[in-house]
């Protein structure tokens, strides 16, 4: 039976980052990117996506996309028939990236938003991708597809989120957990994490791949995606 399909991006991203799985995707059931750029909670963002989602449906989301993955989960579990988490950790963030999160938003307030990217992209994508203009430019369009205020309410939103981890063990639909094996954000020892606390869950490791993993290697998550959909 095929399902709804809804995404999430992560932070920063828009449904430009999803591109490059859609066409596969839609062979699948209908193909929604959720709009988490209104509100500064992850109980808002959740509720509004909620609001707009079938009553039934497939979960994918990425890094932010995966934390209010979480949070949809703990909302409305019954509605999602089969969950992906992609680049995520269910973790608190470290004081390390609470930090680097509220210089970041000094940054956006002070009308800088446009060097945030930059800043941002050597910790997101493997080390072979440093020099690769065009993905740059595509976390650059991400960016400004959002702008600086949805930005500020994401990282707000993000900061002040729960602990995951102790409702790992609620979640029994079908789960896949996907990392590159570079991912310096949500490393892999985090998706393992997420993976042994979710009964029957499947972990795929992509190689040569950093953080933003459907852009850095797209043939390689489709195939996981795929076979996520399709079981």
């Amino acid at each position: 039976m095929s399902l709804p399909i809804v995404l999430i991006p992560g932070l920063i991203a828009s449904p430009r980052f999803y591109e490059p799985v859609l066409a596969a995707l839609w062979r699948y059931g209908p193909v929604m990117v959720a709009n988490h750029t209104q509100d500064d909670s992850m109980a808002a963002i959740a509720k509004r996506i909620l609001a707009a989602a079938p009553p039934h449906f497939a979960l994918a989301g990425h890094s932010m996309g995966g934390y209010l993955a979480f949070e949809i989960m703990r909302q409305a579990g019954e509605r999602v028939g089969k969950l992906a988490l992609l680049d995520t950790t269910a973790r608190l963030d470290t004081p390390e990236q609470s930090e680097r999160r509220r210089t970041q938003i000094a940054i956006a307030e002070k009308g800088r938003f446009d060097t945030i990217p930059g800043l941002q992209y050597p910790l997101l994508v493997h080390p072979s991708r440093l020099s690769d203009a065009a993905l740059r430019n595509t976390m650059q369009q991400m960016a400004d597809d959002n702008g600086p205020q949805a930005f500020i309410r994401q990282q707000t939103a993000i900061m002040n989120r729960i602990d995951s981890r102790e409702s790992l063990a609620a979640i029994h639909c079908p789960t896949l957990v996907v990392v590159g094996d570079s991912d310096a954000i949500t490393p892999p020892d985090r998706a393992a994490e997420i993976a042994a606390g979710i009964r029957g869950s499947t972990l795929v490791t992509i190689p040569e791949c950093g953080h933003m993993c459907v852009l850095e290697q797209p043939e390689a998550v489709t195939e996981a995606l795929v076979e996520w959909l399709s079981a």
